[in-house]
């Protein structure tokens, strides 16, 4: 199975798998996943929100468990019967609120993937931590006198949960949005309530996944202490001591390469030890730009190999194809030095230009390529007569946010077929997969199980779809899908929802961890295995498709899609 490192990414926490981010490499394509630090609370663990989207019943209920100190108490989680749908990864929270008596504002369908209101928040609240209801001080033309949530908006101006959005309004009808949530969870734990600029700074923060690490031992740890940890301190001080070019020894690199050597030992080639500037260059591709010639590549066979040039990238501008191998750049053999180091020498500044030496089908020339900051894509759209076809080239924040609108618009239309091109895409947010996924089944389906040392749990889709149950269709995939793509294909395909057509996939099915260290350096390592709704294996197996065509020039597979269709 040759190396794609265009791989599925999470962010991992302590107890449950959160949102998963996804960062596509430009001449490379990562995901990763981040494992936040052992802490105490605050507002960024507890609560994952952009400042400006709605916040689910689920998600808040969650957070003001966890900041009320609630969720370490036993409770007796069998009360989970009494509701309807009740994900596993929110069934401790629930159990802690029906305790005390804190769910009556939802009924007993908590439809916990439904926006929750400025009032309900608040009242949610009050009832959680057992406050004493206080009578608002400013007259308020949306509460009314008397009611349930009198007592609640009065506790919240008082503490200073939320303020009225406006003279005489509260606001009790509103969608809670992240920038409020966040000043209530901040507020409750003690925390001064961040700046709108202040939670974007935070947003882009977790977005760059940069995480700063503080070591402690690990008394318990199943490995025990360092291996030959005493020997390695003889070594360096003998070297220290009695090597007679000392003034050669570079202790920084004796450093990077020891961190190396560790995580080559894995035998995974996954996890990796990165130097700053490579990890400095994973996070400017997490952020979606990157300087390069903008292909998407794989580790084949120890070559560089092109998946697929990004549209308009100087790559395709020069001709470069899927399969391509690049063997050279400028004068520097790639072949059998690493994934990473192979790409920062394609990489480079913006207007540079990098001599490649490339090999097709067994013949090798040169191209030139300038090199261009390039930010890539996530979703194109076009329509053969009654059909719609979604390209979809990665799972990052755009196919987040902007997806389910073009598939509202797409339904309008009343579509004869829908097909999903899948092709050559590396994969992304688990959260975008999901998304994805949830246009096209009910409601509270499930999406993938995951699967990590410590922890098991299962992803559903928490909106309703936008596409009618009836409308057929069709998942386009070939052996560059990876990952997220699988994620939808096989989740799709496990609900008998669509026929997936082309080759097997990636066979991408390993979550990794990326932690950065303070001098920039980074670990990228794996720490979970994802199957699809099933539970059918993905990991070096890939997805089968239903109709199996090879990809061609003539682009069959998107013939047969639309011969099936029309």
């Amino acid at each position: 199975m040759p190396k794609l490192f265009s791989v599925y990414f999470m962010r991992y926490s302590i107890s449950t798998f959160n949102r998963s981010l996804l960062s596509l490499t430009v001449l490379a394509v990562s995901v990763f996943t981040f494992l936040s630090p052992v802490s105490a609370k605050s507002t960024n663990d507890l609560l994952n929100v952009q400042a400006n989207q709605p916040v689910t019943r689920g998600d808040f209920l969650r957070a003001a468990v966890k900041a009320l100190d609630l969720d370490e108490r036993n409770v007796d989680e069998s009360v989970i019967s009494e509701y309807l749908r009740v994900p596993r990864g929110y069934q401790n929270s629930v159990s802690q609120a029906h305790e005390r008596d804190a769910l009556g504002i939802f009924g007993n369908d908590l439809m916990l993937g439904r926006p929750i209101k400025r009032g309900e928040a608040v009242r949610l609240v009050l009832e959680l931590g057992d406050f004493d209801p206080v009578v608002p001080t400013v007259s308020l033309r949306d509460v009314r006198s008397g009611s349930s949530v009198e007592g609640a908006v009065g506790v919240s101006i008082k503490l200073g949960w939320l303020d009225p959005i406006r003279d005489g309004i509260f606001g009790v009808s509103r969608v809670l949005q992240g920038k409020d949530a966040i000043q209530i969870i901040s507020t409750i734990l003690g925390e001064e309530a961040p700046t709108v600029r202040e939670q974007r700074k935070i947003q882009e923060k977790k977005d760059s996944q940069t995480i700063r690490l503080n070591f402690r031992s690990e008394s318990n740890s199943s490995l025990g202490t360092f291996p030959k940890g005493d020997i390695l301190n003889a070594v360096w001080q003998l070297v220290n001591k009695n090597y007679l070019y000392k003034e050669k020894v570079n202790s920084k690199e004796v450093g990077f390469a020891a961190a190396e050597a560790i995580m080559k030992s894995l035998d995974d080639p996954y996890s990796v030890f990165m130097r700053p500037a490579s990890s400095r260059s994973f996070q400017s591709q997490i952020q979606g730009k990157v300087s390069g010639i903008g292909a998407q590549v794989e580790w084949k066979d120890e070559i560089l190999t092109i998946v697929s040039p990004l549209p308009g990238s100087p790559a395709e501008k020069e001709g470069l194809k899927p399969g391509d191998q690049i063997l050279e750049a400028s004068g520097i053999n790639l072949i059998g030095i690493g994934f990473m180091e192979a790409v920062e020498h394609v990489r480079g500044k913006e207007g540079t230009i990098v001599e490649l030496k490339i090999r097709r089908s067994g013949a090798e020339f040169m191209k030139s390529v300038q090199r261009q900051t390039v930010t890539v894509p996530e979703i194109e759209i076009t329509w053969q007569g009654e059909i719609a076809v979604v390209k979809l080239l990665q799972f990052g924040n755009l196919t987040d946010r902007e997806l389910r609108p073009e598939m509202e618009r797409i339904q309008e239309q009343n579509p004869k077929g829908i097909i999903l091109d899948l092709r050559s895409n590396p994969g992304g947010l688990l959260h975008a997969a999901n998304n994805v996924v949830s246009n096209f089944v009910p409601k509270g389906s499930p999406v993938a199980k995951v699967v990590a040392i410590d922890d098991e749990r299962t992803e559903y889709t928490d909106m309703e779809p936008t596409i009618d149950m009836s409308i057929p269709v069709y998942v386009l995939m070939n052996g560059g899908s990876a990952s997220a793509s699988e994620i939808v294909a096989g989740a799709l395909q496990d609900h008998e929802r669509a026929t997936v057509i082309g080759e097997t996939s990636f066979g991408k099915g390993t979550v990794q961890q990326v932690l950065q260290f303070s001098d920039q350096s980074g670990v990228k390592m794996t720490v979970a295995e994802w199957f699809t709704p099933d539970g059918r294996k993905i990991d070096g197996v890939g997805v089968q498709p239903d109709i199996m065509i090879e990809t061609d020039q003539r682009d069959r597979q998107m013939l047969k899609a639309l011969e099936l269709l029309r």
